[in-house]
């Protein structure tokens, strides 16, 4: 399960219509729990895919190190990545397989002519074979603890 608050869940396919005819992309920062995974923050990144991005999305090493540093910082877990399939379906796609981690919750919003369609998200399967949907709940505000200073962590026990 993935929940979403709704403000953040609307960021998304604004972020995907802004980006349109091109794929967005973004991380996905909250807190991890045997019960699922709560976004609390998002962070937009720009796509490094130079040559095909109205049909790919490329997260560049040093924005991983990046993201997993800040969410270190704001005690925090990354969660996975968000981005746009412009005028596609919102399922994965077989670069999306080759590319995917285990675990890591993968949104992907569709964008049709411009305008956010529907939003899905999905789990590499352990074995790396395919991918199965992920539920999503919105929640109507935040839904999980707020980012904290350096040191506490809002998620986990220090």
């Amino acid at each position: 399960m993935l929940k979403i608050p709704e403000a953040l869940h609307a960021s998304i396919g604004h972020h995907g219509a802004l980006a349109y005819p091109h794929e967005c992309c973004g991380a996905m920062l909250g807190c991890a729990t045997p019960e699922g995974k709560t976004v609390t923050r998002l962070e937009s990144l720009e796509n490094a895919d130079t040559e095909a991005a109205d049909r790919r999305f490329l997260v560049t090493d040093r924005d991983y190190v990046r993201l997993e540093r800040l969410a270190a910082e704001l005690g925090l877990d990354l969660l996975g990545f968000y981005h746009s399939h412009p005028d596609h379906p919102s399922r994965p796609s077989r670069t999306d397989l080759e590319h995917a981690f285990p675990w890591f919750s993968y949104v992907i919003v569709a964008i049709e002519r411009g305008v956010p369609s529907t939003l899905t998200s999905w789990v590499l399967e352990e074995d790396r074979s395919a991918f199965r949907a992920e539920a999503i709940e919105r929640t109507a505000g935040p839904s999980g603890p707020e980012p904290t200073a350096e040191g506490a962590s809002p998620c986990h026990e220090s």
